[in-house]
């Protein structure tokens, strides 16, 4: 036997997962629960949770900060929206035409008072302030005077090669009988517009798969031959509504449609619901395609330092400034993709756009190389993929430096980030109960926690007493020792020793680990210095941590250091 003493003072990766075990030169932890790496690369409990308010149901949780003073929690439910201020207070309850599961294909673009909702199935919903408090309604399309709508028009795939031949109808002058060269209108196709012969117009009804009858608010004269060179709405009921949104320049930009899916919008400048091109002048709409040899859904669009498009095989970026129709200059950068099957909102962090890759697996980080000409898609949870288990819901707090990840099965894979002083360090969180939802709005999370059939509103708070209403239990365990070099076969434990920070309870392999008395009273910070447990024994299956350090009392643990003692036999 050999004897040894290894110190572990940097806790900066956090937990990995099992197959980095044998890597001795990772700085990070088999298992870290909630617990948080601080910038020195310790360790400290999380902040317990405070409830806010209870909710009557399933609901998505998104921020809305007006201005500095004026801070809003939307909750979204089943066909309703409700906004809470802060502190829980119902400030406005609205119907919404969004089942609970529509929420998670929900994408919204906020721009000072007012949010903008886009669905793929909905006509787009304004939320915005009133004399009344708030109000949704629906987006429209600016008009002209002429009663036409300033919305953009394409031709879809399906639409190539069919040819309309225009003939009077009884209806009147206004009225027109458009038959197809094959089968290709549906009833669900009433209400919408076309444009041709230079001239909108609204399908008014149906007849058969190759027959319709429309209105334009114009006179016109009757072709002489089939018209090949028409073109339908962008958006409405039949093909669907967009699918992402941003502001980006002081323009609007819709990304992708269901019907459409590769496809980039932006309004005028200034003008955000006037989507005409006109004659192309600086200030006017723009309209391009996503070209590459793989079919792509736009996911979502976000404006940065370029309007950085996120699709399902790859991340593209617009990168004029300013931003007109004669110069786009649009490039694919990386192949990584982003999730399609839900919205999983992209979070600014340390200046980069930082999104869930399509495979749900990693959580990549946008940036732009030292040129400031390529982007790269780094990979911020490479060592913990074992973490990430269908995240549904995901959020950052920049006073934190903390990125929360809501996954499928209740729990969170919460990432310490601070690339300056090298921490880039995953936790789970667990709590009683199961995490649905979260956003970040002032610096504060907010969850949404499932507990039985009681669902809340709670945030996270230091002055909780490191409580969830019920007592949490946190587990920080080691990786396995290689102080030898060597794959050892039996570690035998005599001391473990754990160097803390203001703490007033902390267990060892299941020992408590003994502090002065006064450490309990109420004005006392903790106790700040070495507490150990001896005689530990001998661990023979050295896959696994020979140390663990945990706790369950709702009191304060930071843990600055851990040093074993002991002997190992190869």
């Amino acid at each position: 036997m050999v004897d040894f003493i290894k110190t572990q003072n940097n806790f900066a990766r956090g937990e990995v997962a099992p197959e980095f075990f044998a890597r001795d030169d990772i700085a990070g932890l088999a298992k870290l629960q909630n617990m948080d790496v601080l910038s020195g690369g310790g360790l400290t409990r999380r902040a317990g949770l405070s409830k806010v308010t209870t909710l009557s149901a399933q609901s998505r949780i998104i921020p809305f900060s007006v201005s500095e003073n004026e801070n809003y929690i939307v909750v979204i439910g089943n066909n309703n929206i409700k906004v809470l201020a802060a502190d829980g207070t119902l400030v406005k309850g609205l119907v919404a035409p969004w089942s609970y599961a529509d929420t998670s294909k929900l994408q919204y673009a906020q721009r000072f008072g007012t949010m903008i909702f886009v669905h793929p199935d909905y006509q787009p919903r304004i939320l915005s302030q009133t004399s009344d408090g708030f109000d949704l309604k629906l987006f429209e399309f600016a008009s002209n005077d002429n009663m036409t709508v300033n919305i953009p028009f394409i031709k879809f795939d399906d639409a190539s090669g069919i040819n309309i031949t225009v003939t009077s109808n009884s209806g009147g002058n206004n009225f027109a009988t458009f038959t197809t060269n094959e089968d290709f209108w549906s009833a669900d196709q009433v209400g919408e517009r076309l444009l041709l012969m230079n001239l909108q117009w609204v399908i008014m009804s149906y007849t058969d798969a190759r027959t319709v009858v429309a209105y334009t608010n114009s006179t016109y004269t009757l072709p002489a031959s089939p018209i090949t060179d028409w073109y339908e709405a962008a958006f409405g009921a039949y093909r669907g509504w967009p699918c992402s949104i941003t502001f980006h320049q002081d323009r609007l930009v819709f990304g992708g449609s269901r019907s459409y899916p590769s496809g980039i919008w932006m309004s005028q400048v200034g003008k955000h619901n006037n989507f005409s091109v006109g004659t192309g002048l600086d200030d006017e709409a723009i309209f391009i395609t996503l070209v590459s040899q793989q079919r792509q859904q736009i996911c979502t669009v976000v404006s940065s330092d370029n309007l950085q498009i996120l699709t399902s095989v790859g991340e593209w970026a617009i990168s004029n400034k300013p931003l007109t129709p004669a110069s786009v200059d649009i490039k694919q950068h990386t192949s990584v993709g982003s999730v399609a099957s839900r919205y999983l909102a992209p979070q600014k962090i340390e200046g980069q756009t930082v999104f869930v890759s399509e495979n749900m697996r990693d959580i990549r980080e946008l940036s732009l190389d030292e040129l400031g000409e390529n982007y790269n898609a780094n990979d911020l949870c490479a060592l913990s993929k074992h973490l990430m288990n269908s995240p549904v819901d995901i959020a950052y707090n920049q006073s934190a430096r903390q990125l929360f990840v809501v996954m499928s099965d209740g729990t969170m894979a919460v990432l310490n980030h601070n690339s300056g002083l090298g921490i880039s360090a995953w936790a789970k969180y667990t709590t009683h109960g199961e995490f649905k939802s979260v956003a970040v709005l002032d610096n504060v999370t907010y969850v949404v926690v499932q507990r039985g059939d009681n669902i809340s509103l709670e945030k996270f708070s230091a002055n909780t007493l490191n409580d969830d209403g019920n007592d949490f239990e946190f587990i920080a365990s080691g990786l396995p020792l290689h102080a030898s070099g060597h794959n050892v076969s039996r570690i035998r434990v005599r001391k473990v020793v754990a160097r803390v920070l203001n703490t007033k309870s902390l267990f060892i392999n299941n020992q408590r680990a003994t502090l002065p008395n006064d450490v309990y009273e109420n004005d006392s910070p903790g106790f700040s210095g070495d507490v150990s447990i001896t005689q530990l024994g001998t661990v023979h299956t050295c896959i696994d941590s020979p140390w663990k350090i945990h706790g369950t009392d709702a009191l304060p643990a930071t843990v600055l250091s851990v040093s074993m003692y002991g002997s190992y036999g190869i």
